[in-house]
C-alpha cells in the first residue's frame, strides 16, 4: 500500500471517527430522550430499544451484521471493512454518551429535537460517505436491489424509511411523535445534500484525463453508460486532447472522485450545477 493510499485511509478512519460521534450525540442526546425516530437501522435500532432491555448500541450492531454479511459480496473489500469500522464505532459511542457518562438531554421538546437531532444526523452520515464508507442498514440494501434492478436507491432508501416511521405507530400512542420523526428525516436529508454537493440532485461533470479509455470502461462499469467523449485540439497546435462528459448523481460524485484519483492521478473533475434536464429519463 503506498504511501497515498495509507494516507487517504487514515483521512477516510479520521472522518469516519469524527462522525460516529456525531452521530452518536445526536442520537443520545436529540432522538432518545424526546421519543424521536430517524431512518434507516439508527431508527430502527431505536424502535426496538423502547420495546426490548437491549441497549442501543447493541441493536445498532444486532440490526447489521445480517445485512452486512449478505451484502458483503456487493461491496469492495475495503469499502466494506470501513463499513464494519463504521457501524462498530458508531455504536459504541452511542452506549458510551447513554451508559457510561449518562449524556444529558440537550432539550426535552419534540419540535427542537426533531430539527436539531436531524441536523446532528444529517451532519454525521454526510462525513461518513466523505470517508467512503457507509453506517450500514438501508445504504446495503439499496445497493443490493439498485445492482440488481433498475429501482433507484434513493427510492429504496425512501421506503425503508417509510416503513419504519408508520411501525413506530404502533408503538407511540403519541402520534406527533411519528410527524416529528418525519420532520427529522427531512431535515436529515437537506443536511445531507447540502454538506456534499448543494441542493440538486444531479450534476454536470467534465472529466479531463489522459486515460480515457481506462477510465472510460471503469465508469460504464461502476456508474452506468451514460456519458459522451468529446474530442478536441489543445492550445499548442497539433496537441490532440479528449474529456468525458457525465451527468452524475450527486451520492456518486465521492465514487467518481475516487476512480479518477486511483486510475490518473494527473486527471481532474470541474463539476458544474445541472439546473435543469430534459430528454431520456428526465
Amino acid at each position: 500500500m503506498n504511501k497515498l493510499i495509507k494516507n487517504q485511509e487514515l483521512k477516510n478512519y479520521s472522518t469516519i471517527l469524527l462522525a460516529s460521534i456525531i452521530l452518536a450525540i445526536g442520537i443520545v442526546g436529540f432522538f432518545t430522550p424526546n421519543g424521536i425516530i430517524t431512518g434507516g437501522t439508527a431508527g430502527l435500532s431505536l424502535l426496538l430499544h423502547y420495546i426490548t432491555p437491549l441497549s442501543i448500541g447493541t441493536l445498532i450492531v444486532a440490526v447489521n451484521l445480517p445485512l452486512l454479511l449478505i451484502g458483503w459480496k456487493y461491496l469492495g473489500k475495503m469499502f466494506a471493512i470501513r463499513t464494519v469500522f463504521t457501524i462498530f464505532i458508531i455504536s459504541v459511542f452511542v452506549d458510551f454518551f447513554d451508559k457510561i457518562i449518562n449524556l444529558k438531554p440537550f432539550v426535552i421538546d419534540s419540535a427542537l429535537a426533531s430539527i436539531f437531532g436531524g441536523v446532528f444526523i444529517g451532519i454525521g452520515l454526510a462525513l461518513v460517505i466523505k470517508g467512503n464508507s457507509s453506517a450500514g442498514g438501508s445504504t446495503i440494501v439499496a445497493r443490493i436491489i439498485a445492482s440488481k434492478s433498475e429501482i433507484k436507491p434513493s427510492t429504496v432508501i425512501l421506503v425503508i424509511d417509510s416503513l419504519i416511521i408508520l411501525s413506530s405507530l404502533f408503538i407511540f400512542d403519541d402520534n406527533s411523535r411519528v410527524l416529528y420523526s418525519i420532520v427529522s428525516i427531512y431535515v436529515t436529508a437537506k443536511i445531507i445534500d447540502t454538506i456534499l454537493t448543494g441542493r440538486l440532485n444531479k450534476k454536470i461533470v467534465y472529466l479531463v484525463t489522459n486515460e480515457t479509455q481506462k477510465l472510460k470502461k471503469i465508469i460504464t462499469e461502476e456508474l452506468g453508460p451514460e456519458g459522451t467523449i468529446i474530442k478536441g485540439d489543445g492550445l499548442y497546435e497539433g496537441q490532440d486532447k479528449k474529456m468525458i462528459l457525465l451527468v452524475v448523481e450527486v451520492n456518486k460524485l465521492q465514487l467518481l472522485r475516487k476512480m479518477v484519483q486511483e486510475n490518473d492521478p494527473e486527471g481532474f473533475l470541474i463539476i458544474t450545477e445541472a439546473t435543469e434536464m430534459l430528454g431520456r429519463g428526465h
